[in-house]
């Protein structure tokens, strides 16, 4: 696995989590509609839920995937300079919180109380 693989498939990842997300709040609106009687609205807001949620077993699989190849990647590669990736490591910003494009839910949703019933 080239390292380019490995990018596309974290992008891969990162579209799966963003459409798992959509289908959460796609339910939490149908659960806000008043036009849409309270069962009908719970039934399809639990079946949406369960769609969105299988996607992360996907993901966790992706996930423990790619972190194994990685390790045998690099348990295989006596060559790799430790203290490059390092230095790139040293100058990534990981609180995804710090990064307004990477705040999906909180810069798409409107805040408040989510009345559920």
């Amino acid at each position: 696995m080239s390292l380019k693989r490995l990018a596309r498939e974290l992008d891969e990842n990162t579209r799966q989590t963003s459409e798992m997300v959509d289908g959460i709040i796609e339910a939490l609106g149908i659960l806000q509609n008043t036009d849409t009687p309270c069962e009908e609205a719970r039934q399809k807001a639990m079946t949406q839920i369960v769609f969105s949620l299988q996607a992360q077993d996907r993901l966790e699989q992706r996930s423990n995937n790619l972190a194994i190849a990685v390790r045998k990647l690099v348990e295989h590669d006596k060559d790799i300079d430790h203290s490059r990736f390092d230095a790139i490591w040293s100058h990534l910003t990981l609180d995804e919180l710090a990064v307004p494009n990477m705040s999906g839910v909180a810069a798409r949703v409107e805040h408040g109380e989510v009345d559920l019933f």
